[in-house]
């Protein structure tokens, strides 16, 4: 069996109920050096622009925001608290060490405009927009608060607020109509014992469920290669492809 600790990884599910378990930044990177102050971890960062590309979206999609430090989160937090009030600020942020936009993971998109509400953007599901959601999960990025999850998420419906986990993950996720609340729950319930089948990418994707310790023969396959991400809740995500 393998042990580890770290809490990082694409998979990491964070929400009211699960706050961040590290202080330390990720690998960040700046998205587009038009805007050097946002910044996403590098994998995310690289295919994100890579998706923006495939929809002609350089000069129309805007990263309006992205990693933000605890202290950054909680500044938000009070900005918004005093000048929207509670209702609305528990709808639309995150509370500070429960914010996926600290784990560097997380990006607000927007339509390129002469203002941009930093809380919500206006990110709409036709035109450039709508492309870019169409082909989100094949760069690896979920719709993270969607309409009608919202007693799931707790968070209401963000239509700019797209999260990074990885190609088989988002597009498994994407089909099904899961959250990653759903998704992080159906991969401890049902695929412990065996494997999930995912084929996304021209690839077949086998991803396992881990209590605590990473079994060592899901890593050693032959001409395999294989990701392990924490879930934040106390076990790991094994991906597995050739």
């Amino acid at each position: 069996m393998r042990v580890l600790t770290q809490a990082s990884g694409a998979l990491l599910l964070v929400n009211a109920a699960h706050a961040i378990q590290t202080s330390a930044a990720p690998d960040l990177v700046c998205v587009d050096p038009r805007w050097p102050e946002i910044l996403l971890e590098r994998r995310a960062a690289g295919l994100l622009n890579a998706c923006i590309r495939a929809v002609g979206g350089e000069h129309t999609i805007v990263p309006v925001s992205g990693w933000r430090s605890r202290e950054e989160q909680q500044a938000i937090w009070d900005d918004t608290l005093v000048k929207e009030g509670e209702v609305f600020t528990r709808q639309y942020v995150a509370l500070p060490g429960c914010s996926e936009h600290q784990t560097g993971l997380a990006i607000d998109l927007g339509l390129a405009s002469e203002e941009i509400d930093f809380i919500r953007p206006n990110f709409p599901y036709s035109g450039v927009c709508g492309s870019f959601r169409k082909l989100a999960a094949d760069y690896g990025f979920i719709l993270r608060y969607p309409a009608g999850k919202e007693t799931v998420t707790g968070i209401a419906h963000e239509p700019w607020h797209f999260r990074y986990v990885g190609v088989p993950h988002a597009r498994f996720m994407a089909e099904q109509g899961l959250v990653l609340e759903e998704y992080m729950e159906m991969l401890r319930r049902d695929y412990s014992q065996r494997s999930l089948t995912v084929c996304a990418a021209c690839r077949t994707f086998h991803i396992w469920y881990c209590d605590e310790s990473v079994r060592d023969d899901l890593l050693s396959e032959p001409g395999s290669y294989w990701q392990v991400s924490a879930d934040n809740c106390g076990g790991f995500v094994v991906t597995t492809w050739r």
